[in-house]
This record gives C-alpha cells, sequence and structure tokens, in this order.
C-alpha cells in the first residue's frame, strides 16, 4: 500500500506530518528520521480498528483485508 504524507518544518524545530488520506492522522518529531518512524507508527495507529467499538447491523459482515 502507498500513502503520502506532508511534510513540513515545525516553527520551534523539527518537523511534522499531516496524512491527508486520513483525517486526524498526524505526527511529528525532532529529526526527519523520527518524523519518518513516527509517521509509519501512526499510520497504522490510524488505520488500526478495535472490532468491539463498532456497531455492526444484524446483516453486517466483517472482512480483513491486507494492505
Amino acid at each position: 500500500m502507498r500513502i503520502q504524507g506532508v511534510v513540513h518544518q515545525a516553527e520551534e524545530g523539527g518537523y511534522w506530518s499531516e496524512v491527508p488520506a486520513i483525517p486526524g492522522c498526524a505526527t511529528q518529531g525532532d529529526s526527519f528520521e523520527e518524523l519518518l518512524k513516527n509517521l509509519l507508527e501512526t499510520v497504522e495507529a490510524c488505520l488500526s480498528v478495535d472490532m468491539e467499538d463498532i456497531d455492526l447491523a444484524p446483516d453486517g459482515t466483517v472482512m480483513e483485508i491486507v494492505v
């Protein structure tokens, strides 16, 4: 899966990034390397959903896919 992140230089130093395809998915890092590490973890967390929190209709189906 390919997903785009927009990287910005933070005014106070370091970097921050947002993922336009996933609303609310953003992170920061003091260095570019730290930002990349944090961005991968953040995207994974934003895409993870706890199935217990989903209210399914009686005829709903849960399907797991690998991306």
